[in-house]
């Protein structure tokens, strides 16, 4: 399957990552950051790094919400994943925007669980 035809908004979005190695997740055209359940990040791709200015081997195990992007630490955004963890069907998607440290980036955000095990994935697209 070629990166192309993966899609920011597809449905079987996590299906098509479950396949995939670290660098073909690396070559996404949008932001992927996975987390397990109390926000700690798992893995953070090439996009991501792009789109915020951070280093992804440098944020690997801090917190997402509280230590990399302390700007999502709010209702519309923690509060959805929170929401999503507790009740086990994170799916939800929005628009937002990115300002800690960085020029503030509207931004689409998806976030779902993931197929396997008990992580969940945080899409993010430029708008």
């Amino acid at each position: 399957m070629g990166m192309e035809r993966v899609k920011f908004d597809e449905s079987d979005l996590n299906n098509a990552l479950a396949n995939m190695n670290p660098n073909e997740i690396d070559s996404l055209s949008f932001g992927a950051v996975e987390l397990d359940g109390s926000g700690k990040i798992v893995r953070y791709n090439a996009a991501e790094g792009d789109i915020t200015g951070r280093d992804p081997k440098s944020v690997v195990g801090k917190n997402f919400f509280t230590d990399v992007a302390p700007c999502t630490n709010s209702p519309e955004f923690y509060g959805k994943f929170k929401e999503g963890v507790a009740s086990g069907s994170l799916n939800t998607l929005f628009e937002y925007r990115f300002d800690y440290e960085m020029t503030p980036t509207k931004v689409k955000v998806h976030m779902k669980n993931a197929m396997a095990g008990d992580t969940f994935w945080i899409f993010v697209k430029r708008v």
